[in-house]
């Protein structure tokens, strides 16, 4: 009997068996798309084996339904995703759940037998416009015999291909008599296609063309072309200084893979907040590019998947979900800003996109390259023992000198003529200073709303979620509320304690919303834009940051937002609001976070002609992290953490294993992390330590108590058999219990 090992989407810590009937044979294979019933429900999994022999005693096996046309995953991708469910104890079905096509993931259980993945999706139009694109043919007599306009338009669409008939008729208001001419003499073809809904192709772009690279890019260019060129599998540490041309190196790369007809991956922290990146290579490589991004439909996004799968697009960009294109033939694995912690996903099957970037580029033997300016200490480590090889950009692209440095040392300077202290006198100097020079200014403060508390003045009371242990942040052009950024529970603004109902209550603390606000009091003239998750969530960021560019923008508040990577040449100051606020977390990685974010937002300084300058306000100016940020050291702070970090045993000196734990019932909670952090010390011994259960630093969210376990060990298989004695002890627990296993967690919380 023929047998299939097939991974549904459902959370089961193993495969399911099936029967291949014999007239699906010859499709039913390794890596198939199939429909299986299960239950009363109608599944689509991926076959994960195929093999001759029995089902088990006492196991009736049912058949598969269906086979699935339109491809099946790549031998690699699927090899590549068992190993993932197997590094991070996560039930296979929902590891293979990432790589399916999106329409598959969201509707699965309503899928019919006559289900493909070239079917229209249901409930999804399709509006058709009229393109116009340039052909091969060329008429050099009859071309110079056009008017102006229609020349302008015939080079117009040579310069960036096919562009809807609508759009050009906005800029030439005879547009449609002048294609109908062009058409005629065979240097234009008019086409009917579907209408392109994603922003990221909304307009065409012109060519890009290479632009020279310094020598340190010429270094890196030689390394990575030989590499891909000779097909050796190494992975690559690209650690180049704010500014210092990494994108041109990524481009020079892909150039080279899709010569060598390999394909690419390249992944970016946030894709709704590099839509500057992705045009980049849109202007390079042409519209012959995926990006993977949660602003397409669910028919785009089966589209983008299918274009993918059958080689018509060889780059596909996204987050960290990029990491799981059904590509072939994968040659080149690009983890842009690898310290980024959004390639950690929190919830479900919860992968570090970077570590499996690494892992996939060796099961395909393909090179890999993480870029940063700022390398994570696990990155640092492995370039330091030899597994990653660096390649260095030590200076900017553009010969700019990095911006220059000022500490303002909140215990001793006062405020500015603002009455804030958080908007100290050295500050609002220099905004004014660049206001009149005509730069723009960048304000960086991570925390959003108005004001971050509100505390009884008699008691000491400060107003706090009734759901979760966080205060409630004040908003105020939301309409005067309170909102918790945990759990989003609102409520109006109390004017009494909740506690001893005094009215003496007041505001304290500084939000992106009320810097806003203030600024504009002391800089009327000045356009004043935010950044942060309540003005620009998603794709709306990239309006603000248009503005930005487009210089409609004098200065702009945000949060950390403002950090990610982006380009803005006219940007000649910008200041960092609280430099200690991320020092205050309760988390071993804290300082590291602080410097990266610090060297990050610094580097959005004097990237134009301009030279920029930057205003760190602290309260505590000798710590490590501000000492080596203001001097742009670096190397020189990796060598100082990573020393804390050998002599307490933390990563990347050990591997770290988090269990969570929650139930309504805080008792009940407790006792249930108790049971699995016996079962974790009764697995490994004495080679891993096991800490806790203690209270999470969030001990309650969404009325919920929350207790943690780490285990931490040196030795992987120790702590592997530890934390797998949890992961089976889980099912034990009362029903009203939740708990999981995060492997190399990254956020402590």
């Amino acid at each position: 009997m023929r047998l299939a090992k097939i991974a549904l989407p459902v959370p089961l810590p193993h495969a399911l068996t099936y029967q291949v009937p014999d007239k699906l044979a010859a499709t039913c294979v390794h890596g198939a798309r199939v429909v299986c019933a299960m239950g009363s429900r109608r599944l689509i999994g991926v076959v994960l084996e195929v093999y001759e022999g029995e089902p088990e005693p006492g196991f009736k096996t049912r058949p598969v339904a269906e086979v699935l046309d339109g491809g099946s995953l790549p031998e690699e991708l699927v090899a590549f995703l068992r190993e993932v469910s197997s590094y991070y104890l996560a039930p296979i079905g929902e590891v293979v759940r990432l790589a399916l096509p999106p329409q598959e993931r969201e509707a699965t259980e309503s899928l019919t037998t006559t289900a493909s993945l070239f079917d229209k999706p249901k409930g999804v139009a399709t509006r058709m416009v009229a393109y116009a694109e340039p052909t091969t043919s060329s008429a050099p007599d009859e071309e110079a015999k056009l008017t102006g306009a229609a020349r302008g338009l015939l080079a117009k669409l040579r310069a960036v291909g096919k562009t809807p008939v609508a759009r050009l008729t906005e800029e030439w208001s005879t547009a449609r008599n002048i294609l109908k001419k062009l058409e005629s003499l065979g240097v234009v073809a008019l086409v009917k296609d579907e209408a392109v809904q994603d922003p990221f192709f909304a307009e065409p772009l012109p060519r890009d063309e290479e632009k020279d690279l310094t020598a340190p890019q010429k270094e890196a260019e030689r390394v990575l072309t030989e590499a891909l060129v000779s097909g050796e599998s190494r992975p690559y540490l690209l650690h180049g200084v704010t500014g210092s041309g990494k994108t041109e190196v990524y481009m020079r790369a892909i150039g080279v893979a899709k010569g060598l007809g390999k394909s690419t991956i390249l992944m970016v922290p946030e894709i709704a907040l590099t839509p500057q990146l992705v045009s980049r290579f849109r202007a390079r490589f042409g519209d012959g590019v995926a990006v993977l991004h949660s602003g397409l439909t669910p028919k785009e996004r089966l589209r983008m998947w299918r274009s993918l799968r059958k080689g018509e697009v060889d780059v596909a960009i996204g987050a960290r979900s990029a990491l799981f294109a059904p590509l072939e033939n994968v040659g080149l694995v690009i983890v842009d800003e690898e310290h980024d912690s959004s390639f950690k996903q929190e919830e479900g099957v919860r992968y570090h996109a970077r570590d499996m970037a690494l892992l996939r580029a060796h099961r395909a033997s393909a090179v890999c390259v993480l870029g940063t300016a700022t390398p994570s200490l696990e990155s640092e480590h492995l370039a330091r023992t030899g597994k990653l090889v660096r390649l260095s950009l030590p200076e900017r692209a553009r010969a700019q000198a990095l911006p220059k440095m000022h500490v303002v040392d909140l215990r001793h300077i006062g405020a500015g003529p603002t009455g804030d202290k958080r908007i100290s006198l050295p500050l609002h100097r220099a905004i004014e200073k660049n206001l009149a020079a005509g730069g723009q200014t960048i304000l960086f403060l991570n925390r959003r709303g108005f004001a971050p508390a509100l505390r009884c003045q008699a008691c000491g009371t400060v107003a706090s979620c009734p759901n979760c242990s966080v205060a409630l942040t004040f908003h105020k052009a939301k309409g005067a509320i309170m909102r918790c950024h945990t759990c989003d529970h609102e409520e109006p603004l109390q004017s009494n304690c909740v506690k001893c109902k005094s009215r003496d209550v007041a505001l304290e603390g500084l939000g992106t919303e009320k810097l806003e606000e203030t600024l504009a009091a002391a800089f009327p003239t000045a356009r004043i834009a935010r950044l942060d998750r309540d003005v620009a969530g998603g794709k709306d960021a990239e309006k603000v940051l248009a503005k930005v560019r487009a210089r409609e923008v004098d200065i702009l508040v945000g949060t950390q937002m403002v950090t990610k990577g982006h380009d803005l040449p006219e940007v000649t100051l910008v200041g960092v609001i609280a430099a200690d606020a991320a020092l205050t977390m309760p988390d071993f990685r804290a300082s590291e976070r602080a410097f990266q974010l610090l060297v990050q937002v610094a580097g959005r300084a004097g990237r134009g002609d301009t030279a920029g300058e930057v205003y760190v306000q602290t309260y505590d100016p000798k710590h490590v992290s501000l000492l080596f940020g203001v001097r742009h050291d670096t190397m020189g702070f990796v060598a100082a953490e990573l020393e804390n970090r050998r002599e307490l045993g933390y990563p990347p000196f050990s591997r770290v294993v988090l269990v969570r734990v929650d139930a309504v019932d805080e008792d009940v909670a407790k006792l249930a992390a108790l049971e699995l952090a016996g079962l974790a010390r009764r697995a490994a011994g004495e080679a891993v330590y096991v800490l806790g259960p203690a209270p999470s630093p969030l001990a309650r969210v969404r009325n919920r108590h929350r207790f943690q376990i780490m285990l931490r060990s040196a030795d992987r298989a120790s702590l592997r058999a530890s934390a797998l004695a949890v992961v089976r002890g889980i099912p034990s627990l009362p029903r009203t219990v939740r708990a999981h296993v995060d492997v190399d967690p990254v956020q402590m919380l």
